[in-house]
């Protein structure tokens, strides 16, 4: 049996590896390194996937959240609704603009953000929500866009983890999480579902203005060349990226698909295990399983991830201290138990390998391998 891995990125790109070398190849003999063709391509054919009038392509997710507040003419003091449970971008961002990060807890099952909790917490000064699709599934979007109707709040999607889901709309119809919201924000870190072989990252929209805005803001701030009428910055995806990418996304679909083969065949053997929750799904949104995270009980899951580690199946906590209990954050002034279902989740929480090139001996050996720590 071959190596487990978290994510198997050697073996997809064996995989497309003629096709990826070949891309590679031809940017390096135009060397239009910098907005080569492939850029200008890769943006017009994720636009069409996700069914967004703009993309506009990025150095990396956590700039592309930024570049959104920015876009948005968000300003120091204004206050963005958010999550404790998510990667340490999503807050990062908001307080490095001066902006007041406002966090609210997250549903038990989900992982996703509670709308009731964001009602609770909008005030005058709060100018914007950020969901996060965590792990793979879109948030509660109807709700929380009838509440930023509501209030006349904007919508920044962090969909860094859910990119290619579909997200059912209440009046029926279905559309790509990330692009619900006034600005969606993806990351192409090598271990996302679309990930590219470094850094990368893009923003979506169907605003023709914050479309315009967005492509001024990630280029210094240019309109014209060398004419600056915003403060900008320098957020460029490379052209060997695009190249990549363009590849890899007309796999996203079959890459989704595979993860949830190997979700399902996880879900059938551990839902009757007493102690472990599988995730819960939203009814209206698709889970394409960035991460497979179940919930364990607190007593047994560092023994379960040892025993795991021992055994050769790796396992990752995300995450193991939730943002408001981070030193770096204790000035937002919040403390333990402030949120109790983030605190509990980050206690209970681990996530299995979950990817596109899982074999079927691998995987009947993590699924035996765990069920043989519940019956000692």
């Amino acid at each position: 049996m071959k190596k487990i891995s978290m994510v198997d990125l050697h073996g997809q790109y064996l995989r497309h590896r003629e096709e990826i070398d070949k891309a590679i190849h031809e940017v390096l003999d135009s060397t239009a390194f910098i907005r080569g063709a492939d850029v200008e391509k890769f943006q017009e054919e994720l636009a069409s996937y996700m069914g967004v009038k703009h993309c506009i392509a990025c150095g990396n997710g956590t700039d592309a959240l930024q570049i959104a507040m920015m876009a948005l003419g968000l300003k120091p003091g204004d206050e963005v609704i958010t999550t404790p449970f998510t990667f340490i971008a999503t807050v990062e961002v908001i307080s490095l603009l001066r902006l007041k990060p406002v966090l609210v807890d997250v549903e038990p099952g989900t992982f996703n953000i509670d709308p009731a909790k964001i009602e609770q917490a909008v005030t005058e000064k709060t100018k914007a929500i950020v969901p996060v699709h965590l792990f793979g599934q879109a948030a509660d979007m109807n709700t929380i866009l009838k509440l930023a109707e509501k209030y006349g709040l904007y919508v920044i999607e962090d969909n860094a983890q859910a990119i290619g889901a579909d997200y059912r709309l209440s009046k029926g119809e279905s559309a790509k999480a990330g692009a619900l919201g006034n600005i969606g924000c993806t990351s192409f870190f090598p271990s996302k579902n679309l990930g590219a072989y470094g850094d990368g990252g893009a923003l979506f929209t169907n605003d023709d203005d914050l479309g315009a805005m967005i492509r001024s803001v990630v280029n210094h701030g240019m309109t014209k060349r060398y004419h600056y009428d915003h403060v900008g910055v320098n957020s460029r995806l490379d052209t060997i990226q695009a190249a990549i990418l363009r590849i890899k996304l007309r796999h996203l679909d079959e890459y989704n698909v595979a993860r949830q083969s190997v979700a399902a065949a996880y879900d059938e053997a551990f839902n009757t295990i007493p102690g472990v929750q599988v995730p819960e799904r939203n009814s209206d949104s698709e889970h394409i399983f960035h991460q497979y995270t179940l919930q364990v009980d607190i007593k047994v899951r560092d023994s379960l991830k040892a025993y795991l580690g021992e055994n050769g199946i790796p396992a990752m906590i995300y995450y193991p201290v939730p943002l408001h209990l981070q030193p770096a954050y204790a000035n937002l002034g919040y403390g333990r138990g402030d949120f109790p279902i983030t605190e509990s989740l980050c206690e209970k929480v681990i996530s299995l390998p979950v990817h596109t090139e899982m074999e079927k001996d691998q995987l009947a050996y993590i699924i035996s391998t765990f069920m043989k720590f519940f019956k000692k």
